[in-house]
């Protein structure tokens, strides 16, 4: 048994995320499972995934098993830097690229925070302010000051910050269609995958989950058709917009989980868009608007197409 004090570096932090980081190797499932069953302790009383730790706080962490360690030279993470939109001694937003993780993790071994931080030595403080999925591109904020953690963290929480992302969906999206409101649950797969579906709003397991639609561009070759559009969320859910999209009747081209696998095929192959081939998901974090987390000043970051992505459009043009 653990008995660990939060100081200045976690105060803040989600109790998830703290027990993540510290109980390095150990598998999400099983650190959300020890969370429920109310085997971790925050000031001696149970706590949930959300919970935020604060200076001084106690947290009973029960012992685990984890896996050997790996081989020293095993899982090296190498440095790297990523592309820069915009950075000051508070902050870097980085236009992430699709296919790498934000962190390691559930199969991992490392991803954009471990590399920067390998990158960059000397960087007395880098941490995550919100994530991407894997497989998506686009603007991501990494704080360097625990404050500006802290304040950033608070305008995702409330809303102040604002997400568009360009995604190019099967079908043509209905013109009419501009919100989708429906509620989302989160469970895990047998395997211990993590999966997101829509519920019904009456269901005690499903939370409120509100995304905004906006077309962008139609297109058509042959008889398939396609939709590029902007998406910007009210809500800030696992896989939203690809649940909502897909829920919808057009889901996210390349999106493996929750994407149609006969048509993401030929794409890849360049069967379907000649002179194209196309094999990732195609959904890309394009704009974030936020205030400075010191000036209060509104941030707005850009991240262009990635080039695979604006090729496509153009074949489709």
């Amino acid at each position: 048994m653990q008995r660990l004090s939060i100081d200045e570096a976690s105060d803040g932090q989600r109790l998830d995320n703290f027990l993540i980081k510290t109980l390095k190797g150990a598998p999400k499932t099983l650190v959300y499972r020890i969370i429920r069953s109310g085997e971790v302790r925050v000031n001696k009383a149970r706590a949930s995934a959300d919970t935020r730790l604060a200076l001084g706080d106690e947290v009973r962490v029960p012992p685990v098993r984890l896996a050997e360690p790996a081989q020293a030279g095993s899982a090296v993470v190498p440095a790297r830097e990523f592309p820069i939109l915009f950075e000051d001694e508070h902050l870097i937003a980085l236009n992430k690229p699709a296919g790498v993780a934000v962190h390691g993790g559930s199969g991992v071994s490392f991803g954009v925070i471990e590399q920067l931080r390998q990158a960059r030595p000397q960087a007395r403080f880098l941490e995550l302010v919100h994530r991407l999925d894997k497989e998506t591109s686009g603007v991501l904020l990494v704080a360097k000051k625990r404050s500006a953690l802290v304040t950033l963290q608070d305008c995702f929480r409330h809303r102040t910050a604002h997400k568009t992302y360009a995604a190019m969906v099967i079908g043509h999206w209905p013109a009419s269609r501009k919100v989708v409101d429906v509620a989302l649950h989160k469970f895990l797969t047998p395997e211990g995958e993590r999966r997101v579906k829509a519920v019904s709003g009456e269901a005690d397991e499903g939370r409120r989950s509100i995304t905004l639609v906006k077309i962008v561009q139609l297109f058509r070759r042959g008889a398939q058709a396609f939709s590029l559009l902007d998406v910007t969320i009210k809500t800030g859910r696992t896989h939203q917009i690809r649940v909502h999209l897909a829920h919808e009747g057009h889901p996210i081209v390349g999106d493996e989980k929750y994407g149609e696998f006969a048509l993401n095929k030929s794409l890849a192959r360049g069967a379907l868009v000649e002179g194209s081939k196309f094999d990732r998901m195609f959904l890309h974090a394009r704009e974030l608007r936020l205030p400075h987390p010191v000036t209060g000043e509104e941030l707005c970051l850009m991240a262009p197409l990635p080039p695979e992505c604006q090729a496509l459009v153009d074949h489709l043009a």
